[in-house]
């Protein structure tokens, strides 16, 4: 055999140069006679040329050259060059434009070996040489008109696989007669998609009702566009104009998502091809009448050659560096083997206990270029009676398929491996010397087959000589599509069964191998046979459809097939249907090959279902009886019996995708990509093309090796292109078109790509490209029917409808505080009166005790002590600030205890306080111009605060954010004055405002709301019922105090309830994660509040300390209540991390609770310490984009775990009801909260007055119903549910749960979306992926990702972001920006600011590591 194997790009001529050379000493030659050539039918001039051309071709770098199919290639895109489809380059930071250099590149090697059989009189060419078929020869064209009567055909589609033995087995002709192309029709038009469009004008949303300045994120002037100084937003309006719809007709939708997934039953298409033909018949090769003189076995063929003819050549290999030839000869065989067989058997172990049994399986690891060493060790386990099991060398220990070589090795038992002397020196050695432990491989011992560490048999030892028989003769291998690795079982009849094939074929035969099943069943016929070679011109777009039709008139969508010969003599060959069961293809149809014959595997070592599946196939017709009685071996190629009984291939089965119903080929579409000018931008033998399974369908992704010089703008030129030429010949999209480094892809030992490595790399996210383009909107045409709006059934009929059904109306309501037995706290209405009863009645109670970060008490405050502090701060308010009764005054204080004194002090001099995070002193730029908004918005006249907040805002860094002149005045209460107010002030009405509550939403609305003394009473008097707050209690606090149902926490509820806090910033906990767990701890706290942001750095910071804070005495047992405060959906996922990582300390899973509350009502629910514990249910997320509930079991498809967001406070009642027709709804149906509780805010409060903005949140009626209740709208979505479990009062538990925000929804496809839902697949994607957010603009979807790795690995998240949400959410991402950490804004309550996120990147300020545009 002779194999010439260039892993390198070398010109046409050189290669023929390079390989005459190598050859000119060992062709054989005859005396007195020239040698044939063979002639084909069409041509009999220049055969000799001819035959050097046959012989050139079909190595690795040639598998895919067809000057045909460059041609067709080349006029389609030439012809419509002036209309190219626009392609948007990715951004990329600095850093990673021209991440690959000459300096880091390493050109591919060259590996050759040749290796001559000189033991027979004949001449044959290796399996790559036999990928070339002879050039012209008969048409097959009039047969196949004949068997379908006249079929026309159009044009064009096919795929095929670049792995394995599609090379071997599939013949295109390189050089067609003149005949078949000469009249080319007009090309298609590929090089656009469409017709331009009508220009899209998009008008950018308003989403705040105040203008704010936008955030500067980092260094926003290193980010570098693709187009120069264009903007994102541009290149984002031109992604929009780039997104139409497809030329082509798209597919019938899979399903239509509704209610449930109901899935739509393909019809069949009239208008598809079909076969017409009849039902084909086995063909039968030859008789085989040569048996009779032939060796019983190999061993016993050995040993006549050795005798009769020892010093005949038997193998003659030579080198690539020139060294001389190795001839060795049947006499030197036989000795060799023999000491070898002996050595084996009696030198290895004891006499007693050898190591190798007959019947043993043993390894032989050779290289490729020492064919002679391997021949010697393969007959040397033959006549030990042992089974070798042949394997490629390991290179290193990271070989791409060696844990699987491992498992092979492994499950047969294989303990001994023999190897050469040169090759034990290549492995790869542990520091002892020994040969390194391979990952999966079992212990093996390596035996060195040189003759110099052997030993001389006995004259008196020889091997027994068997006869052919069912015994395993020895174990080869296949890697499988997926990368699974087969064991093949040969018994010892095969071997001689195809010598003597061989032996009785003419002198010029050429043969098929199948590496899929190992076996020979086509074999080339004689020169002088009736049955000259034949070639076929069939429609690729018929092929796809696996039908055969001739194509007649679009020629640049043809494939040409040159057949690869008749069955073997003994052998019978029929072609059965792909899927089902094996019955018989009609004559005009593609199918599997199979083939009955002695010369094939017997099994699969060890998968005996397997075996009986590829190995026991019996092929039926059509009326359901067996076509033979003989037993037929699946061989995994794809083809057809052509006339006269000759067999053509068409690719494998391995190779096979069917994307969209239609079959392709990846040998096809790689032929097609290379032939768009790949030798200046790619390597042409490291192209891989392979099918992943995204939304219901196979899809294609093209990974290649990017030379370096290339520019990024030529290679993405390069990427449309191949795109254009893709669905142009093939009419298939491309969803991924990735380029990566040079010599980074996984190599098979031979030096090919292993396409199953790269795959799986793909798929995990670690191919590490250099460019990529995804094309999903191009691609993905089977999704769910967009949901056409229903027209709205009214309020009343919605209620008159639950009412037949015996559904009850979604309403619940918490304790009547009407019913609450006399207090004497009850009776005071303002907080002021309170505190001042409190210094008087219990003047040492400690109301406020703060932690600071080392876990020390830094400071408390007494009742007495505070309300000393807070008629000084008043007296200052009067004297230095000369405020009058309702001014309002921002309180910009760090969270500590001057807040609070602040806050009662401004209550006790009649103003009205509004607290102000302060700036970061380190991002003072983007954040002090909040604070000013805030000052601006709610009218602040004066601002208290700090010496050390007073200098920040007075110093130079500051004056450039903004103006210090602009300022109000600012009061510093370090110092205060001695003497106290000689008169508090005292509200005359509880309903007039108490103090101004401002916060950003995650929608970016910056927003005040109205809270009045009485609503602040009652949400005090709430707190207190519910989570029976007490003087002897103590509570710790770890939330932000500016804001919300935190600000309650932290100031108002101990002045009101009397109980000691804990307070711990949760600022601190940046700088010592454990402190709030540890002052739970040291104080034995019992109930605790916090945010989900200080418990999501728990988990993260501690969770590999846990047994060290234990030994510490951290203990949490006596935390009876643990609530989360949130304005959002309850986070299942990390609450249940946090409480598996911390119940080794203590932590009861059932403590830990959630509370919700939002604008409107600062605390609407919260779980207390009383009644039911929370409950989970899971709902359908499908059955939620159409705003309906249905509730599934656990770990049901698509199911979403929704957690109680805490039981409803005392004096709060609570309605569900539709946000459109205002009208309630049943239970357990989605619709917006809405509330009704004397704790309600009073309104917004706006700079301009307007405070009819909104004003239906504060005072909304049902349109049906109980119509005299005002309500207030959350804003929410949410549900109620009747559980089983009972309250306190013994009644029944109506829980609620909250979905997410009515603003956040995104509407996509006529389907709603919680970005929450989304964000939580793409955060499971990739490994890398730390937190993303999701928004939408102009109806695309872009996903915003923090990356935790090297800026190297962001072009990986592209296709894994991109796969993900189309999985599980049936949605196109459009644009995908990878980010450092850190840059998604969050506030203080953990929550995501998507729409700041949103401007800064519409504004180009993210900096982004990357940003991919999907087509």
């Amino acid at each position: 055999f002779l194999e010439l194997d260039i892993s390198c790009d070398i010109t046409q001529k050189g290669y023929e140069k390079k390989r005459s050379k190598l050859l000119q000493a060992y062709l054989p030659h005859t005396q007195g006679a020239e040698r044939r050539i063979p002639v084909t039918p069409s041509s009999s001039s220049s055969s000799s040329s001819r035959y050097q051309r046959r012989r050139s071709t079909g190595t690795r770098d040639e598998r895919y050259r067809s000057d045909v199919h460059s041609e067709a290639v080349q006029a389609a895109l030439e012809r419509h060059s002036e209309r190219k489809m626009t392609v948007l380059l990715p951004s990329k930071r600095q850093s990673l434009v021209g991440q690959t250099s000459m300096d880091t590149y390493t050109p591919p090697g060259v590996c050759m070996w040749m290796c001559l059989c000189a033991g027979a009189n004949s001449s044959s060419g290796s399996d790559a040489e036999g990928s070339l078929g002879r050039a012209g020869g008969v048409s097959v064209d009039s047969w196949i008109s004949r068997a379908l009567h006249g079929s026309p055909s159009t044009s064009s589609s096919s795929s095929s696989h670049s792995n394995s033995s599609a090379n071997a087995a599939r013949l295109p002709v390189r050089s067609l007669h003149s005949t078949h192309f000469g009249h080319l029709t007009a090309p298609p038009d590929i090089t656009s998609y469409m017709p331009d469009p009508a220009p899209i004008s998009v008008q950018r949303p308003q989403v705040t009702m105040i203008t704010r300045p936008l955030p500067k994120y980092g260094n926003a002037e290193l980010m570098e566009t693709g187009d120069g100084d264009s903007r994102v937003s541009a290149k984002i309006q031109q992604l929009v104009n780039t997104l139409k719809r497809p030329k082509r007709r798209p597919l019938r939708e899979f399903f239509v998502e509704d209610f449930e997934e109901l899935l739509e039953v393909q019809q069949p298409d009239p208008s598809l091809p079909r076969p017409e033909g009849v039902e084909s018949t086995p063909i039968q090769g030859e008789e085989l009448d040569g048996l009779k003189n032939c060796p019983a076995s190999l061993e016993a063929a050995l040993l006549r050659w050795g005798a009769i003819a020892p010093k005949a050549p038997c193998l003659t290999t030579t080198h690539s560096n020139a060294k001389q030839p190795y001839t060795l000869t049947y006499g030197k065989l036989w000795s060799k083997s023999l000491k070898l067989a002996y050595n084996l058997l009696h030198k290895l172990g004891s006499k007693q206990e050898p190591i190798i049994h007959p019947g043993d399986r043993v390894a032989l690891v050779y290289p490729n270029n020492d064919p002679a060493a391997f021949m010697v060790a393969f007959y040397g386990c033959l006549l030990a009676e042992v089974v070798p099991v042949p394997i490629e060398v390991p290179l290193t220990k990271k070989d791409a398929g060696s844990q699987q070589i491992g498992f092979l090795l492994g499950s047969c038992g294989v303990a001994v491996a023999l190897t050469s002397d040169a090759c034990h020196k290549g492995l790869p050695k542990s520091a002892s010397g020994d040969v390194m432990q391979f990952k999966g491989w079992p212990k093996l011992l390596w035996v060195l087959t040189d003759s110099k560490h052997l030993s001389k048999p006995p004259r008196e030892w020889f091997p027994l000589i068997k006869d052919a028989n069912n015994d395993t003769a020895y174990i080869e291998y296949k890697t499988c599509k997926d990368g699974s690795v087969s064991h093949i079982t040969n018994d010892i009849t095969r071997p001689m069964y195809i010598h003597t094939i061989l032996m009785s074929c003419s002198e010029n035969f050429l043969f098929i191998l199948s590496f899929i099943c190992m076996h020979v069943f086509s074999v080339r016929p004689q020169e002088g046979s009736s049955k000259p070679a034949g070639q076929g011109v069939l429609s690729m777009t018929n092929l796809s459809h696996g039908v055969i039709r001739v194509d007649t008139g679009e020629k640049l969508s043809v494939l040409t097939l040159q057949d690869v010969g008749t069955a073997m003599p003994g052998a019978m060959v029929c072609v059965v249907k792909l899927e089902g069961v094996p019955q018989l293809c009609k004559t005009d149809e593609i199918g599997e090959i199979c083939v009955s014959s002695v010369a094939t595997g017997t099994s699969y070592y060890g998968l005996s279902g397997m075996s009986k599946n590829t190995f026991e196939v019996c092929p039926v017709a059509c009326d359901g009886g067996f076509v033979s009685d003989c037993v037929f071996v699946r061989s995994g190629l794809l083809g057809f019996v052509g006339p006269g009984g000759m067999i053509f291939i068409s690719g494998t089965l391995e190779g096979l995708m069917q994307v969209g119903g239609r079959k392709h080929s990846a040998d096809d579409i790689i032929a097609t990509a290379l032939a768009v000018e790949p030798m200046k931008f790619i390597y042409r033998g490291r192209t891989v093309v392979f099918s992943v399974n995204v939304l219901y369908d196979e899809r294609i992704v093209l990974v290649a090796e990017q030379r370096p010089d290339s520019t990024e703008e030529e290679s993405y030129q390069w990427m449309s292109r191949v795109l254009q030429a893709i669905d142009g010949i093939h009419q298939v999209g491309v969803y991924c078109l990735a380029l990566v480094p040079a010599n980074t892809l996984p190599k098979t030992p031979l030096g090919g790509i292993h396409l199953s490595e790269t795959k799986q790399l793909f798929l995990e996210g670690a191919l590490h490209p250099s460019s990529i383009l995804m094309c999903p909107h191009s691609c993905i045409t089977n999704l769910p029917k967009p949901r056409q709006k229903q027209p709205e059934v009214g309020p009343a009929s919605v209620m008159v409808g639950n009412l037949v059904a015996g559904k009850r109306m979604a309403q619940a309501s918490g304790r009547d505080l009407s019913h609450m037995e006399d207090n004497d706290i009850f009776a005071f209405l303002f907080l002021s009166e309170v505190l001042q009863w409190r210094a008087q009645t219990t003047p040492e109670h400690i109301l406020y005790t703060l932690i600071n970060s080392r876990g020390a008490i830094g400071s408390s405050l007494t009742c007495l002590q505070l309300h000393k502090r807070a008629e000084k701060i008043a007296t200052l308010l009067y004297e230095r600030g000369q405020l009058r009764d309702g001014d309002h005054v921002a309180l910009v204080y760090p969270p500590g205890l001057d807040l609070i004194a602040a806050f009662y002090g401004c209550l006790y001099a009649g103003c009205i306080p509004i607290t102000v995070r302060p700036p970061h002193p380190q991002n003072i730029s983007t954040t002090l111009p909040t604070v000013k908004m805030i000052l601006e918005v709610s009218r602040s006249v004066c601002v208290m605060t700090t010496q050390a907040i007073s200098k920040l805002l007075k110093s130079r860094d500051a004056s450039v954010a903004v103006d210090f002149k602009s300022w109000p005045p600012i009061l510093e209460t370090d110092d205060l004055p001695k003497r106290r107010c000689s008169l508090l002030y005292k509200p005359c009405d509880p309903d007039t405002l108490a103090y101004l509550d401002f916060s950003v939403s995650t929608t970016g609305m910056l927003a005040g709301v109205k809270m009045s003394h009485n609503a602040t009473s009652a949400l005090c008097r709430s707190v207190k019922l519910q989570c029976e707050l007490y003087p002897s209690r103590e509570v710790a606090v770890c939330l932000d105090p500016y804001c919300g149902l935190g600000f309650v926490l932290w100031c108002l509820c101990s002045v009101y309830a009397g109980q000691q806090s804990v307070l711990i910033s949760p600022m601190d906990l940046e700088v010592n994660p454990a402190l709030w767990l540890q002052s739970v701890s040291q104080f034995k706290v019992r109930d605790t509040f916090c945010s989900y942001s200080v418990m999501e750095l728990c988990t993260r910071s501690l969770s590999s300390l846990t047994d060290s804070l234990k030994a510490r005495g951290m203990d949490l047992t006596r935390v009876r209540s643990c609530v989360v405060v949130a304005e959002e959906r309850p986070r299942v996922a990390l609450t249940q991390s946090f409480c598996k990582l911390f119940k080794d300390v203590g932590l009861h899973p059932r403590a830990v609770s959630t509370a919700f509350g939002c604008r409107v009502n600062l605390a609407v629910c919260l779980q207390g310490t009383s009644g039911p514990d929370p409950t989970t249910v899971y709902v359908d997320m499908r059955a939620l984009r159409h705003d309906r509930v249905r509730l599934v079991e656990r770990g049901s498809p698509h199911s979403l775990p929704l957690m109680e967001s805490g039981k409803i406070l005392p004096g709060v009642r609570i309605i569900i009801a539709n946000p459109e027709t205002k009208g309630p709804i049943g239970d357990s149906h989605l619709g917006e909260i809405w509330v009704h509780s004397p704790q309600n805010a009073s309104g917004y409060f706006t700079v301009f007055g307007e405070e009819n903005v909104r004003s239906d949140h504060f005072g909304a009626r049902l349109s049906f119903g109980d119509t005299q209740t005002l309500w207030a709208r959350t804003g929410y979505l949410g549900f109620l549910r009747r559980t089983d479990l009972t309250d306190a009062n013994g009644e029944r538990h109506d829980a609620l749960y909250v979905v997410g925000a009515l603003d956040e929804v995104m509407e996509l496809r006529g389907m709603k979306y919680h970005p929450i839902d989304i964000e939580t697949s793409i955060i499971r994607a990739h490994r890398n992926i730390t937190e993303c957010a999701v928004f939408t603009w102009t109806n695309l979807l872009v996903v915003v990702v923090e990356l935790d790795g090297s800026e190297q690995d962001a072009l990986d998240l592209v296709p894994m972001v991109t796969n993900v949400v189309l999985e599980e959410h049936y949605l196109i991402v459009g644009v995908v920006v990878v980010v450092d950490t850190g840059v998604i804004p969050i506030n203080s309550r953990g929550e995501k600011q998507r729409m700041h996120l949103r401007d800064g990147f519409l504004a180009d300020q993210l900096d982004p590591i990357y940003v991919a545009y999907n087509m």
